[in-house]
C-alpha cells in the first residue's frame, strides 16, 4: 500500500474518533477496488469500526450487492453522481453501519471519454438520519495508482467530515 502509507496516520485518527463515538463504517467501492476498506483494516482496532466493504466493480455487482437500479446505471452511467448516491445509500441499507462511503470513477489508463476523462471520480457519503452528500473530483491523470490513491484520500476525508457532523448532531440533542 505504498501510495497510501502517508494516509495511514489520518486513517488511524479517523478510526479512533469513530470508535470513541461508537460509529460503524461500510464502503461501496468500484474504481478503488476495496482500497478504502483495506486501508482502514491497516489500523489496529479497526474491527470496532469497519462493518463491511462492498467491492462493486461491475454494474451487475452494484445492482446485486447494494441494490443500484440497472436503469439508473443505463441512464447516467456507472460513473455518475446518481449512481454514487445509490451506492452509498445501498451500502448503508445493507449493513449495520452508521456511515457508508461510495466511490465510482475512471482510474485509467483507458475507459475515459471527453465527457468523463480518466480521473473522473464520484463520491457519496450516506449516514442514518442525514442527507446524503455527493462530490465530483477531477483527479489529475498521473497514472492509475495515483488516481486510485487520491480517490482513497478523498473518501477518508469525506468520512472524517461526516463523522464530525454525526458527532455534532448527537451532542446537540437535548
Amino acid at each position: 500500500m505504498t501510495d497510501l502509507d502517508p494516509l495511514l496516520a489520518e486513517t488511524a485518527e479517523l478510526v479512533k474518533r469513530m470508535a470513541e463515538s461508537g460509529l460503524k463504517l461500510a464502503t461501496a467501492e468500484s474504481c478503488t477496488g476495496g482500497l478504502v476498506a483495506g486501508l482502514v483494516t491497516e489500523v489496529p482496532g479497526s474491527s470496532a469500526v469497519l462493518d463491511r466493504g462492498f467491492v462493486t466493480y461491475s454494474n451487475e455487482a452494484k445492482a446485486e450487492m447494494i441494490g443500484v437500479p440497472m436503469a439508473l446505471i443505463r441512464e447516467h452511467g456507472a460513473v455518475s453522481r446518481p449512481v454514487a448516491i445509490a451506492m452509498a445509500e445501498g451500502a448503508l441499507a445493507r449493513s449495520r453501519a452508521d456511515i457508508a462511503v461510495a466511490i465510482t470513477g475512471i482510474a485509467g489508463p483507458g475507459g475515459g471519454s471527453a465527457a468523463k476523462p480518466v480521473g473522473t471520480v464520484h463520491f457519496a457519503c450516506a449516514a442514518r438520519g442525514q442527507d446524503t452528500v455527493a462530490e465530483l473530483h477531477q483527479i489529475p491523470d498521473t497514472g492509475r495508482a495515483a488516481v486510485r490513491a487520491q480517490a482513497v484520500r478523498v473518501a477518508v476525508r469525506l468520512v472524517s467530515n461526516f463523522t464530525d457532523v454525526l458527532k455534532a448532531s448527537s451532542n446537540s440533542c437535548p
